[in-house]
């Protein structure tokens, strides 16, 4: 980095498994999709396991609680304990605790995930705005959440509770497609209120607080596949991160990343957690990676060269982001990604 500005992907000479003791996984576009396992992940998380490093897995979806996301993951083939899932849910019902007399009614609009993490904080969960509630929470309640649900909300925010947030996140990956998520139902109570709430997850510092105080986490890697809440996450929580191309990010989103958003390493899926990460390194006025050199043209990211398609998307990152500086690559990179098939 320089001047603590990321303009290139970084290398490891050793497996990142074995140079963080801690991976902070995400889950949707990481580990599964559509409740389905994603290609490599099931063997790529055993094998770091058995190579010592803790896995924990960190979400935003604030509806199902730890122990139903590690059924859901054993299930898949990836033991794991209800300690080893983070939610949003967690660090908002701790983020409410400081704040609220202990015993506090919290009026929750979501799902299960919500009351489980607001009872583990000694809180109680309570329906309706006329039930005298210290705090309001809003988190993922899934498709059956209604409209009338929103509307305890903002007759409790009007008049003056305070409001918290799991997560701020528009949109929620389902098998159907792309759904609305926690944050388009935020945005229907802040229309109605004019307000603002405290939110807790990702990117925010609450649920990096969450996720280092439940894991004991030394060294931790955050592993995403969402620039806008899992890289800038690990941005603000100082650590370093593992971007994998397996979920919403494209190389056209990649190559155009402000500095919060640009991760310390980029591979293909999980199996970059057992490898080492190759050095990207200036030459003449481009970066190399491999067989690969890319360069900042006049108008467009400029490619030469041959290998494996990730170093070069790697030198097309170098390229860009120290063009870029502290602000967004507007160069062409489309005539180079094709050439690498990204």
């Amino acid at each position: 980095m320089s001047d603590g500005v990321r303009t290139s992907p970084e290398g490891s000479g050793q497996p990142l498994s074995e140079a963080y003791d801690t991976a902070l996984l995400d889950l949707d576009g990481v580990v599964y999709a559509g409740g389905n396992a994603i290609a490599h992940a099931v063997d790529s998380l055993e094998r770091a396991r058995r190579g010592g490093m803790h896995l924990a897995y960190v979400t935003n979806n604030a509806l199902r609680t730890p122990d139903t996301v590690a059924e859901h993951l054993t299930e898949l083939g990836i033991p794991t304990a209800a300690d080893d899932v983070i939610t949003s849910a967690q660090a908002v019902a701790r983020l409410i605790s400081e704040q609220v007399p202990a015993g506090a009614r919290v009026l929750v609009i979501g799902g299960e995930g919500l009351r489980v993490a607001l009872r583990e904080r000694g809180l109680t969960p309570v329906e309706s705005a006329d039930d005298d509630p210290a705090a309001v929470v809003q988190g993922y309640g899934g498709p059956e959440l209604t409209w009338g649900r929103f509307a305890e909300a903002s007759y409790a925010v009007a008049r003056g509770v305070p409001w918290f947030a799991s997560n701020t996140d528009l949109t929620i990956p389902s098998e159907r497609g792309i759904a609305p998520g926690n944050g388009a139902a935020v945005e229907v109570v802040r229309i109605a209120t004019g307000a603002e709430p405290q939110v807790a997850g990702k990117p925010l510092p609450p649920m990096h607080r969450e996720t280092v105080i439940r894991t004991g986490a030394k060294r931790p890697l955050v592993v995403g596949d969402r620039l806008d809440t899992d890289i800038e996450g690990a941005f603000n929580g100082g650590v370093d991160s593992l971007l994998v191309l397996t979920g919403v990010t494209d190389g056209g989103r990649l190559l155009a990343a402000p500095p919060q958003h640009r991760p310390t390493y980029v591979d293909a899926d999980l199996r970059g957690l057992l490898t080492g990460q190759p050095d990207v390194t200036p030459e003449g006025e481009g970066f190399r990676c491999g067989g690969w050199t890319a360069r900042a043209g006049a108008d467009r990211l400029e490619l030469e060269g041959d290998g494996a398609a990730l170093d070069g998307l790697r030198a097309l990152c170098a390229a860009a982001w120290t063009a870029a500086g502290e602000g967004v690559c507007e160069l062409d990179g489309g005539k180079a990604l094709a050439r690498l098939g990204l």
